[in-house]
Order: C-alpha cells, then structure tokens, then sequence
C-alpha cells in the first residue's frame, strides 16, 4: 500500500494503568485488544471489527503522570522530515528509530509547542480503518501561536492551508493533495491556561450521547459538548488518567457546511 506522505497515520497513547485504559477504551469505543508485545515495552494494540486501530502502552521511566494520545503523520524518510523539522524551528525529541520491521518513528515538536510523531511504515501501515465505529476519524492542531504553527506545518509538510469562514473561531484545515488531513484551532482564553497545545484525536461513534454517558460513568470527564455540526454530533473527554480524545458520530449533522477561503 502506498504510503500517503503527510497525512494521519497511526495514534497511541502511554498510561500507568494499562488494564485500566484497556478497560475504559473498551468500554467506551467498542475496543478488543491484541496480546502485549513484552519485546516492545507491552505495545498493544487495538482493534474495532478486527481492525487495527490504535495502540496504548505502559509509559516510560519518568512519565507516569503524562497520558496522553500521540497522532502520527505519514513518512516515506523519516530523516528527511526531521531535517525539515529542525529548518523550520521544530525540536527533535526522539531521535529516528528502527521499529523491527515494523517501521520508524521519530518523535517531534513544533514551535508552538505541539508534540506528534512521524512513522514510516514498514510492515505496519498504521490505521486499518478510519472513519467507522471505534476508529480514527479526524484530528486538529489545537496552539496557542497559531502563526508559529501554521508557518511550521505548511512548511514541514507542504499543507496547503483553507481558512473557514463560519463562527469565532481562528480555524483552518490543512489540506495534502486532494485531502483534508487536519484542522488548525487557535486557542483563546477560553482554554485553562494548563491546557497545553496539543494534537486533539477524533474516534468514531455510533452515538455521541452514548458514548459519553459510558465514559463518564467510567470516570471519564466532558471537556467540550456534546455539539452537532455540518461535520457530525462531538464531545471532547478526558480519560480517567487524564488522556483528551474526542468522539463524533459523523451520521448526526446539523446546519450547511461552512465556506473555506484559501490562504495566501
């Protein structure tokens, strides 16, 4: 399968209690796990209809307290991208690195303070589903120097940039070659100062409400919504250990999709 440079990838999240991530994610978006690899730090991977889907696994030594959904972007040379990483004021956190035959990652950030991974694939090709109950849907670059970040992206990765028209918001979508990869959302000071910038990831559900009250009730938190859009019936949840992903039901929509304008 050719590779889609740029584009979303592949998502995984580290937690202290990966029983319990196990558990709530089950739970919540329908998940079945594979068995640990104990040669890869107990990576397990998840499945929605028998299809990978994502990955969770124990934190490293020193970053118990930091659960977090880590979005990677497509590469076909991985070197390459972290050279352009550095050029355009990015930091190198994890240097690329030989995943077996399963691929390479690198793990970077952006100036703004945006932290995400690159992989290119090997025999892992990332997502085995998108956009179906349980798995990934959509993700946005939320920053609080939204200049910084979208100069970084466009840059790194080519993005051409659409901004759209409709609400309060400063927002963009990134688009490579003919597809929308990713959405850009200024922060404001609507957005406790603790809240880091950050890569917010979407999985899709068959019912928003739902899925919410299955969260919460597994000690789960609403950030944001519920809300229905052109673009499907969201909410955005902290896990129990504190890990922030969204859930959309893109078969509930309300109102006319917004106009976009091209930035120069």
């Amino acid at each position: 399968m050719a590779v889609q440079e740029s584009t979303p990838i592949w998502a995984d999240a580290m937690f202290a209690d990966l029983e319990g991530a196990k558990s709530f994610y089950g739970d919540v978006l329908g998940w079945t796990f594979g068995e640990s690899a104990t040669e890869f730090g107990n990576y397990t991977e998840a499945r929605a209809g028998g299809k990978a889907v994502a990955a969770v696994v124990p934190p490293m030594p020193g970053a118990e307290d930091q659960s977090a959904w880590c979005l990677y972007l497509a590469t076909t040379d991985t070197a390459a991208t972290v050279a352009r990483v550095r050029e355009h004021g990015g930091e190198v956190l994890m240097e690329p690195m030989r995943v077996s035959d399963f691929g390479t990652m690198a793990l970077v950030r952006d100036p703004s303070g945006v932290a995400f991974g690159l992989w290119e694939p090997g025999s892992h090709q990332g997502f085995e589903a998108t956009g179906v109950p349980g798995a990934y849907c959509w993700a946005e670059i939320y920053t609080r120097e939204p200049a910084k970040a979208d100069a970084f992206f466009t840059g790194v990765f080519g993005y051409r940039p659409r901004r759209m028209e409709s609400g309060p918001y400063d927002f963009l979508l990134f688009d490579a070659g003919d597809t929308t990869v990713l959405g850009r959302m200024a922060m404001t000071d609507d957005f406790p100062a603790e809240v880091p910038p950050h890569i917010n990831v979407y999985f899709t559900v068959e019912d928003c409400d739902a899925a919410i009250d299955r969260a919460t009730a597994r000690g789960g938190v609403v950030r944001f919504g519920p809300m229905s859009s052109p673009f499907g019936r969201f909410a955005t949840l902290s896990d129990p250990q504190g890990a922030v992903f969204s859930v959309i039901d893109v078969t509930t929509t309300e109102g006319e999709m917004p106009e976009t304008t091209p930035v120069e």
